[in-house]
């Protein structure tokens, strides 16, 4: 789940990925769960267990900077964790509500670029796409969602060769979607359906990592034109209200820019 006691649910996961012996505890002999204790969390934060306990449990649902900071040291968190510890416990976050629209001047673009491009929303829902990206995957096309694609079509899993890959960075830039400027329902339908259908999925999510894949290479084998080397791009776009655009391109003078060109004129 990404709402209600979202922040608590995440602390749980956190602690849960935390081995004692990794902030120089001993383990002991009885231990019945995994990672840290709530109490064990709370001494290394320098807090009380009752009050980490009030937190963890969604009546302390807005501690302070400070404990935040603290629970994220102990917790051995990135950047990008702490930030989105931070964003969940914010009490002004507002709801999204209503239909997603890409903008007609971003429309226009991606139909002139001569590179896979398509448009992603909160909730990696396909809004838009060029013909080039739809000839890479059907499945880049508006009205599917890319992440019920990725996980539950056999035929994503074939074009990825690099699925795990894949699968791990869109789970944790969900998890960056799940705590950013406002709350959207539909995500944890999407989060709830993908973790019952889905055990790749369930791992990655219950992992709590967090930030979008970095850019980088992709690798794909396409039904038509086979084993494709590709650079993957994805950048934000403004006043969206989360989303954006994500493109795919060939290095000049390689046999993956010479494919891109065959797919192109299919």
């Amino acid at each position: 789940m990404t709402s209600g006691n979202a922040l608590g649910e995440y602390l749980r996961l956190r602690r849960g990925q935390v081995r004692p012996e990794d902030v120089g505890l001993v383990p002991g002999p009885r231990r019945r769960v995994e990672g840290l204790r709530r109490e064990e969390l709370a001494a290394l934060a320098g807090i009380s267990a009752d009050y980490y306990l009030r937190i963890e449990q969604g009546r302390n649902a807005h501690p302070s900077p400070q404990i935040l900071d603290a629970l994220a040291r102990a917790l051995r968190m990135d950047a990008a964790s702490n930030a989105h510890l931070h964003q969940l416990a914010r009490d002004d976050r507002p709801t999204y509500s209503g239909i997603e629209h890409v903008s007609d001047e971003v429309l226009t673009l991606i139909d002139q670029l001569a590179v896979p491009a398509f448009v992603a929303g909160r909730c990696l829902d396909c809004l838009a796409s060029n013909r080039l990206a739809r000839a890479l995957s059907p499945n880049f096309a508006p009205g599917h969602n890319l992440l019920r694609q990725l996980f539950l079509d056999p035929a994503e899993r074939q074009l990825h060769a690099d699925w795990d890959d894949a699968t791990a960075g869109v789970v944790a830039g969900l998890r960056q979607v799940a705590g950013g400027q406002a709350t959207d329902p539909r995500l944890d339908v999407i989060v709830d359906e993908l973790c019952a259908s889905s055990p790749r999925f369930h791992m990655l999510w219950v992992k709590a990592d967090v930030g979008y894949r970095r850019a980088g290479a992709s690798h794909l084998h396409h039904p038509l034109v086979g084993e494709l080397h590709l650079r993957r791009n994805r950048f934000p776009i403004p006043d969206s209200d989360g989303q954006h655009l994500q493109l795919y391109h060939a290095l000049p003078g390689t046999d993956t820019a010479d494919k891109l060109m065959l797919l192109a004129s299919t």
